[in-house]
């Protein structure tokens, strides 16, 4: 069968397989076997967003959980960096979370952490697909008083807020903030306005009137026209919105304009560089990010890891290298400091503290790093052959990198989900590098079309 699993855990349109009540089932069976293996104790924390199909497919993972003799802890709604934590906090063998992120409500996905709060290695994966797909475990069904047990964990809210609240440092306040957050109507509508509201900010809640089919729809970071509107109309001094499951985040600032990722890793990087806070001066990106970010980054002594696109890999790279800040330019950003994830409340918690700390606006801090051009490409192929073993694409790649030296990047990668070249340039000159994409494209076309 295909791998169920993706860069980001298994997703699907709900109801409709791998999404499906059966699969699910087998997905706790299996899940709950590996990790009772592994460790001694036997409880699995099951959070979800708010997608109506979330009861089904929660009540699923829990059955089988359950049959294998391991214990439930049921959080209902819940960021998807929020089960990261609670896992760790509880000790618990591995939490599971139930969201397809920032795609509509008809789509839903199941991501599994372990005792750690990390993302589960492709190994480890690969187990639990070898498990549902054999008959090892059919067997093996606990009876009597071995069966285990669902409990709802009715305080892993406030923890969650408790432990966001603590990442704020505590000789700074929020007080004459006003702040819109949106919250996509998704899984941190009860949290993120009272996380900002405690700490002293006043807070322009949107998207918190969840109802099952609305979760990002016209609302949160896919959509950010809405807080920049927002922002402008109530005179706030910026706005954020997080997508579905409360992981990604994107701001605008008090003009209503855009705040990339790559800005906010920038503002992030110099605070900790200047407190003496990053590790080794290096943060981790991957190559979406704007050449400007590297630019930026060598002249106040620091570098960039780039890593393949993902914040799996960025999380990845930085255990590694023991790197504690990373992150995406689409608004994942990740402080190992405080969470194993990316945590959209923690990001934004970190930009409040700069801006409060420096009194600084939120421009005023974008405005330190330069964006370069960027030009993107979507190329529709017909078939996947390996780009680096195509002479006349190769030519064409290595002419645009010697034109643009150290002042510009060409970067040609197949998507994961379609059947596309995903080509991007970069550059001092837009005019130039629009016209170098559409001549490489035409060619990866011409090629593999």
């Amino acid at each position: 069968m295909d791998r169920l699993f993706g860069t980001d855990g298994i997703r699907g349109v709900a109801n409709v397989h791998p999404m499906t009540g059966e699969l699910a089932m087998q997905i706790g069976r299996a899940t709950a076997y590996l990790f009772k293996n592994q460790r001694g104790h036997h409880r699995i924390v099951i959070g979800k967003d708010t997608r109506i199909s979330g009861y089904m497919l929660e009540t699923a993972l829990a059955s089988g959980i359950c049959s294998m003799g391991v214990d439930v802890l049921l959080v209902g709604p819940m960021a998807t960096p929020g089960i990261a934590f609670i896992t760790r906090s509880m000790r618990a063998d591995a939490g599971v979370v139930i969201s397809a992120s920032h795609n509509p409500f008809y789509d839903n996905g199941i991501k599994i952490f372990s005792h750690d709060g990390f993302k589960l290695p492709d190994e480890m994966e690969d187990r639990i697909e070898e498990l549902i797909s054999s008959s090892v475990i059919d067997s093996l069904r606990p009876t009597a008083k071995e069966v285990g047990k669902a409990f709802r964990i009715d305080d892993a809210r406030g923890r969650y807020i408790v432990f966001l609240k603590n990442t704020f440092p505590s000789h700074v306040s929020l007080d004459g903030f006003k702040i819109v957050v949106d919250c996509a109507n998704g899984a941190a509508y009860r949290v993120a306005p009272t996380v900002f509201e405690e700490l002293g900010a006043h807070v322009i809640p949107l998207g918190v009137e969840p109802d099952g089919e609305n979760i990002n729809l016209n609302c949160g970071s896919l959509h950010p026209e809405l807080i920049s509107r927002t922002v402008q109309e109530k005179g706030a001094a910026l706005g954020i919105a997080l997508d579905g499951d409360a992981d990604r985040i994107v701001f605008v600032d008090s003009r209503g304009n855009l705040v990339d990722g790559d800005h906010i890793m920038a503002i992030c990087a110099t605070d900790m560089i200047q407190e003496n806070r990053l590790k080794d001066n290096t943060l981790v990106a991957t190559i979406m990010s704007n050449i400007g970010l590297e630019i930026y980054m060598k002249g106040i002594h620091g570098k960039v890891i780039k890593t393949a696109v993902g914040d799996r890999y960025v999380v990845d790279e930085m255990r590694r290298g023991g790197y504690n800040l990373g992150g995406e330019k689409s608004g994942h950003t990740i402080f190992l400091d405080y969470n194993t994830t990316g945590d959209g409340m923690i990001t934004a918690l970190q930009v409040l503290a700069i801006m409060a700390k420096r009194r600084q606006s939120l421009e005023e801090l974008a405005s330190m790093m330069t964006i370069l051009p960027q030009v993107l490409v979507n190329v529709r192929v017909s078939r996947k052959e390996d780009l680096s073993r195509i002479p006349d694409i190769q030519q064409k790649v290595q002419m645009i990198e010697r034109e643009l030296g150290d002042k510009g990047r060409v970067v040609i990668r197949y998507s994961g989900t379609e059947p596309v070249v995903r080509v991007m340039l970069e550059g001092e000159r837009e005019d130039r590098i629009r016209e170098m994409g559409n001549d490489l494209s035409h060619a990866i076309e011409r090629i593999l079309g």
